[in-house]
């Protein structure tokens, strides 16, 4: 990504940054990961797509993948946390509660300071982490619309993302 993404920033600057910049561009690497996961391990529709991206992406399932990896993050990585977990949000959850969204918010933080500061294999590493620890039972089951019937197909795919 970084061919047509270029990243002008060093590591001096982005630790400058409020971390809920952090934040908002780790949104959006963490979510452009799970949605290509999602199309290179499935032949779901856009639909079925988009549901399942939704259950990994809400606060809940961040905050609980951050709970999951915490011990395997460096001293570094867990004062970017903390800075992201403590960062003031004026933004009241819809779907999650606020210690849910504080904790998904310090994991979008850490997702996005890896990206903007240029550690893509530790970045790499971290994604890896949250498809392999905790649940390994797999995308179980697919739904699939044929003509006018709803038709379930269950497969197992290898590690929940």
């Amino acid at each position: 990504m970084e061919e047509f993404i270029e990243l002008k920033k060093d590591e001096t600057e982005v630790n400058l940054m409020p971390p809920l910049t952090w934040a908002y561009v780790g949104d959006c690497v963490y979510e452009l990961y799970i949605r290509t996961k999602l199309v290179n391990e499935t032949k779901l529709k856009p639909h079925a797509l988009h549901i399942e991206a939704i259950k990994h992406v809400k606060a809940k399932a961040q905050a609980e993948t951050l709970k999951r990896i915490y011990d395997d993050l460096t001293e570094k990585e867990q004062e970017i946390v903390r800075r992201g977990r403590n960062a003031e949000n004026h933004h009241l959850p819809k779907n999650s509660n606020v210690q849910e969204y504080m904790y998904s918010t310090a994991f979008e933080a850490l997702i996005g300071y890896l990206y903007l500061t240029k550690q893509n294999e530790r970045l790499k590493e971290i994604l890896d982490k949250t498809k392999t620890n905790g649940n390994k039972c797999g995308i179980k089951q697919i739904i699939e619309v044929k003509s006018s019937c709803l038709t379930c197909t269950f497969l197992d795919i290898g590690p929940r993302i």
